[in-house]
């Protein structure tokens, strides 16, 4: 699985399931015969960026970006010096907007995840130029099963549903438990009809960390 911290020793259960050895046979072979993004060894690289020990925010993403270059594991994120994809940068005009911060050169969200930030994509493989080919094959399990197990083993987690795809992947989420905050995609057709600017997440999250003596996100 290519996981180094203790995510290993958490989900070992699940990695052990039918299911999952299913979907294992299945992201090999389209590996091996079809063009297929992240590159393999970062398939898991969420959890390598930020343990379970250090999750304080959750952002669920549906599938990797399809294009070359683009996909690194993080949900939303893409590589050094590679163009931002229209909902990047809407998150970043929002940030602007939400907590005057300038908008980044750069794309890579690397820097979130290492204080804490899961950037879990729902689905973690894509073949080039076919969003959402990788549906239904397990995957969509295995990521409820890892936003299950954070629920119900940590405490005063945000997660950050944007989309209706993400806000069906948190319904199970205790509210009174973890602060769940929903907004539209930020994907420029949900954007432009006025259902994500002005949603302030980035600021509310940093309010309820300090109110529950955590350390912020440098956003």
């Amino acid at each position: 699985m290519n996981l180094k911290n203790d995510w290993k020793r958490i989900l070992e259960k699940e990695f052990q399931e039918s299911y999952f050895l299913n979907l294992m046979t299945f992201v090999n072979q389209e590996y091996k015969t079809k063009k297929c993004y992240p590159p393999k060894d970062l398939i898991f690289e969420a959890f390598n960026q930020c343990s379970f020990e250090e999750v304080k925010v959750v952002i669920i993403g549906q599938d990797p970006y399809h294009g070359f270059g683009q996909a690194h594991g993080l949900c939303f994120s893409v590589n050094d010096g590679v163009k931002m994809p229209p909902s990047l940068v809407n998150i970043f005009k929002e940030l602007e907007k939400d907590l005057k911060i300038p908008i980044a050169i750069s794309g890579n969200l690397e820097r979130w995840a290492k204080q804490g930030v899961l950037l879990l994509n729902s689905i973690l493989t894509v073949e080039e130029g076919n969003a959402g080919g990788h549906q239904n094959q397990g995957w969509e399990q295995f990521t409820d099963a890892v936003i299950d197990l954070i629920a119900q083993q940590k405490s005063s987690v945000v997660f950050l549903l944007w989309g209706n795809y993400a806000h069906q992947k948190g319904k199970k989420i205790d509210r009174k438990r973890h602060l769940v905050l929903e907004a539209g995609h930020p994907s420029p057709l949900s954007a432009n009809r006025g259902l994500w600017f002005g949603n302030q997440h980035f600021s509310k999250t940093n309010i309820y960390l300090k109110e529950n003596h955590l350390t912020t996100i440098d956003w």
